[in-house]
């Protein structure tokens, strides 16, 4: 039985901040799983997912406007760890009885803070000392609102010339506020107050790695389609071979992979599939060549967008014909990733923690009825490439610059 790599998890609420994804990987970084969530989710969801601890990200918005985002009550009270970043730091301040006001001098970009009171957050991290042995924490702000009154039972840990309350902390119940940005890399310390929060505070151990996620991956795999059959869309990309080496892994030879052709992939790219994948790595491989098809239908046609659609409608009826070729394929495997998810999720229902398949390879006829199989679901593209690595995938075709795809084609003419 492979060992339970979500046991310690930590629950990212997003107030939109353009940097949330980030904290999301910087946490996977650490080996400890994450998910993103929006912030209005409610108490029996959190107590369903039951994290080790919890972030409360950035956003665009101002705690003082009356409608402004603010965090679950039950946050605070489901005894774990909380750490809020810039806006949910103010947030956290208010709800909890503190006070925020917009501020006469807006500090965005570097910044330096000062550590007035020892916290389990900062200890022993500093990139300077002041004249009289205070440590210093070089951090990236971008804020305008700012902490003016902290809840009663919180203490001032630093503070910079124009913030007053830049770090703010209750040791007790482990609720921890920075007015800063740890997850980006101007903010030198960040990853190592990530680290502590994670790690140390909510005692996370790091489960979260390649290749305890290809041993998990391979055991859903078999649990979910035992000895049925699967069909993959093999495109050479980074998604769809990482998918393919997966349930190779997990099922051999009852995983087909259709590589369909168009004519506009780079120089030899087909060839190439062929050899990696079919010879080298034996994956069963139904190779359709379809460049004719592809260009005889883009023929005349000058408007990119209708180009991408054609490519999209050609590429989906080639796949559907040569699928329904084959005896007994009950599941289609996708290569559909954690940013699709949230991505596919927000924009069906505004909220980044309804969790909804998304489809990239496209409508499937009526009469096939085919369970969906998506194993890299709950992961960000750089984790998606790290097993792809472990899994035996060249370095170079894991980290080539990305080829234009649908884009590219629009342009043939």
């Amino acid at each position: 039985m492979t060992e339970n790599i979500h046991k310690h998890r930590i629950l990212i609420l997003d107030f939109g901040s353009q940097y949330t994804q980030l904290v999301a990987r910087r946490v996977r970084e650490l080996g400890v799983y994450c998910e993103l969530w929006a912030w209005d989710v409610t108490e029996a969801q959190i107590r369903d997912f039951n994290p080790s601890g919890i972030i409360l990200s950035g956003g665009p918005e101002s705690t003082t406007e009356e409608n402004s985002p603010r965090a679950p009550q039950y946050v605070f009270e489901a005894g774990v760890p909380v750490f809020g970043v810039c806006y949910g730091m103010q947030t956290m301040a208010m709800q909890l009885g503190g006070h925020v006001e917009g501020s006469n001098e807006r500090e965005f970009g570097y910044a330096q803070v000062e550590v007035l009171t020892d916290s389990a957050l900062v200890r022993g991290i500093e990139d300077s000392l002041t004249a009289d042995g205070k440590p210093l924490l070089d951090v990236w702000m971008s804020h305008g609102d700012k902490v003016t009154a902290i809840p009663s039972d919180f203490v001032t840990v630093a503070s910079t010339e124009s913030c007053p309350f830049a770090i703010m902390a209750n040791e007790e119940k482990r609720f921890y506020g920075v007015q800063f940005h740890p997850e980006v890399t101007h903010t030198r310390q960040g990853m190592r107050m990530l680290e502590r929060f994670v790690r140390d505070i909510c005692q996370c151990e790091a489960l979260w790695t390649p290749a305890k996620i290809i041993d998990d991956a391979v055991a859903r795999i078999r649990e979910q389609v035992g000895d049925d059959k699967v069909i993959l869309g093999l495109s050479g990309g980074v998604d769809s071979s990482v998918t393919a080496m997966l349930l190779h892994r997990a099922i051999g030879k009852n995983l087909t992979c259709v590589f369909v052709d168009n004519g506009l992939l780079r120089l030899n790219e087909a060839e190439q599939v062929m050899d990696m994948f079919g010879d080298h790595f034996g994956l069963n491989i139904v190779h359709v060549p379809a460049e004719e098809r592809f260009l005889s239908a883009l023929a005349g046609e000058n408007d990119p967008e209708a180009k991408r659609k054609i490519i999209g409608r050609v590429f989906v009826e080639v796949f559907d014909e040569e699928a329904l070729k084959l005896e007994d394929v009950k599941w289609l495997a996708q290569g559909t990733i954690y940013p699709d998810v949230i991505e596919s999720a927000a924009s069906a229902t505004g909220k980044a923690h309804v969790i909804k398949s998304h489809h990239n390879v496209g409508g499937l006829p009526k009469e096939m009825k085919m369970g969906l199989v998506e194993p890299l679901k709950e992961l960000f593209k750089d984790e998606v490439r790290k097993i792809g690595l472990e899994l035996g995938l060249p370095y170079d075709m894991l980290y080539r610059h990305p080829f234009p795809g649908r884009p590219r084609r629009a342009r043939t003419g």
